[in-house]
């Protein structure tokens, strides 16, 4: 096993070269249909022939997986590619929200995946990369820049080599007492932060596990509860003795920015949240609490207050080692906008008071 192969196959998604995925000796030459240009299509499938493999919640809205019995939705549903599918069509076939703007003309036919090992390790892939999980797909010896397997992939772990790699004192609005401490891995560029408040002493801290909101936490957005939920986090902690608020970098619960805002832009067809992410290919919640277990123990905490209205996050927390002594709620004033939100996470993901 070896997450630097995962690591560079998902570095040469982002670049829109192609890259091989293996399985138990069998797999597929893959280039991603989000990142993929004119020419690097015409570079990587000269003879047009290349299928299209994408999610089987994309291909169970295509009305494609009753073709095809032996469809699971972690394994995907293979495409078969007509002379008529340019790339313009394949993005089309790969993001929902196009789905009103630009009918699909279709027939599309599915077709069996020979190596549906591989091929599920590839949407998976697609999904680390936050990109959507569709590719043009063709077998046999094709040249790519980056080759990984399954077990790759499957080793691909942010939280298993999380390092402290700074730490130095910020005084914040919510406390003058508080320390920022960053986290990385060598696998993944993005960093995560601990902001530690107040005074440290035997007692059990407040912990928030907050996710990374740009449209939230930055821009003040009103279609989710992100922003109010950080700052009330913040001096709830500062309001204790002593307590850390852990800033992680998944955003959109772990789907990414863009992938976020194509939820967005179906929420704003009529689908909620849930919904959303699933018609995108994408798990209802994607992220990885084990990434949060890790800056704990690095920081030498294994007993916490969880601050959280997410039972999937105390679930998390105490499946990779630590001990939650207490839920405690963070209560938010609902608004116009996110009203529909707010109620679809009580209703849908367990959310609780």
């Amino acid at each position: 096993m070896n997450a630097r192969a995962a690591a560079r196959a998902i570095d040469a998604l982002h670049r829109g070269w192609p890259v091989t995925v293996m399985a138990g000796g069998s797999g597929y030459a893959l280039l991603a249909v989000e990142s993929a240009s004119d020419q690097a299509l015409a570079e990587f499938d000269p003879g047009g022939r290349a299928d299209i493999l994408i999610s089987a919640s994309r291909a169970e809205t295509l009305k494609l997986t009753n073709q095809f019995a032996a469809a699971e939705p972690d394994r995907g549903v293979l495409l078969e590619r007509a002379p008529w599918i340019d790339l313009p069509l394949a993005f089309a076939i790969a993001d929902p929200v196009q789905d009103l703007n630009s009918p699909l003309k279709g027939p599309f036919r599915a077709k069996p995946l020979i190596a549906p090992e591989a091929a599920a390790a590839a949407l998976r892939i697609a999904r680390l990369a936050g990109i959507l999980p569709a590719f043009f797909l063709l077998e046999g010896d094709v040249p790519t820049e980056v080759t990984a397997d399954a077990a790759d992939v499957e080793a691909y772990d942010d939280a298993a080599r999380l390092a402290i790699a700074t730490r130095a004192r910020l005084p914040v609005a919510a406390s003058e007492m508080a320390e920022i401490v960053a986290f990385r891995s060598p696998e993944e560029p993005q960093e995560h932060i601990a902001l530690i408040i107040g005074k440290r002493d035997a007692s059990t801290p407040v912990v928030r596990l907050h996710s990374e909101c740009l449209t939230g936490d930055v821009l003040g957005s009103l279609k989710c509860d992100c922003g109010p939920q950080l700052h009330q986090a913040l001096h709830q902690i500062a309001d204790a003795k002593w307590g850390v608020l852990l800033y992680l970098r998944q955003e959109g619960r772990g789907i990414g920015l863009v992938n976020k805002l194509r939820a967005y832009a179906l929420q704003d067809q009529g689908f909620d949240t849930v919904d959303a992410n699933v018609r995108l290919g994408f798990a209802i919640d994607a992220r990885d609490f084990s990434v949060a277990a890790r800056m704990l123990h690095l920081l030498g905490i294994d007993k916490v207050n969880l601050l959280t209205n997410n039972p999937l996050k105390v679930e998390g927390l105490e499946k990779a080692g630590i001990k939650v002594a207490k839920r405690l709620p963070l209560a938010i004033k609902a608004n116009p906008h996110n009203a529909h939100y707010l109620t679809t996470k009580r209703d849908r993901t367990g959310h609780k008071l």
